[in-house]
């Protein structure tokens, strides 16, 4: 297998990714869901998979590993970097959905209700939590999984995963779609079903 990002391969990233964005789904949608007093899907898809959970855990790993020896910068670039990605999604939601799923404007110190002091310290805490315990679970998880079974599973979550993303973007913006899009979705369909 080929080596990236420190020496590791594809197989154990994408499986990492994958696990983190499964795990911030179940974490995000329980606390959610006692908050709201019902079931919450914190998720843009129908499937148990967040995917910013991924990216964000994934980046701060990458980008931040030659700092875990001092924890006080640690947990300050943690902060910012997530913060960062934050921001980042938000932009990315607006531009897309036109709206962004989250809202600190009850917070004190936020920024258009989009990023709060509050969260950039959870996220400093997160990052020590991180590199302190939670990536060493994600990797043992990982480990135990044959990898003939990984390889499978892998494929078959970012199909899945995909498939489900681009149906509920379609669901989402089918009334702004341009006409032509439209015109090339019932002709698919009318070929299928001749």
């Amino acid at each position: 297998m080929s080596r990236i990002l420190g020496g590791n391969d594809w197989y154990h990233i994408l499986l990492w990714f994958l696990t983190y964005s499964i795990l911030g789904w179940v974490v995000e949608s329980a606390y959610m869901s006692l908050c709201n007093r019902k079931w919450t899907n914190r998720g843009f898809a129908r499937g148990p998979i967040c995917p910013i959970y991924g990216v964000g855990a994934l980046t701060v790993f990458f980008a931040l590993n030659a700092y875990q020896g001092n924890r006080v910068q640690l947990f300050i670039m943690g902060a910012l970097l997530a913060t960062f990605i934050e921001w980042l999604t938000a932009r990315i939601m607006n531009r897309v959905f036109g709206e962004v799923w989250w809202d600190y404007k009850d917070k004190p110190f936020n920024y258009k209700g989009i990023l709060c002091l509050e969260s950039t310290i959870a996220w400093g805490f997160y990052t020590l939590f991180l590199f302190g315990f939670l990536h060493t679970v994600v990797e043992r998880i990982v480990n135990v999984i044959p990898f003939w079974i990984g390889r499978i599973l892998g494929v078959v979550l970012v199909i899945g995963f995909s498939l489900d993303f681009l149906y509920s973007l379609y669901v989402e913006k089918k009334d702004s779609l341009p006409d032509k899009v439209t015109e090339i979705r019932d002709m698919i369909i009318d070929r299928i079903w001749r």
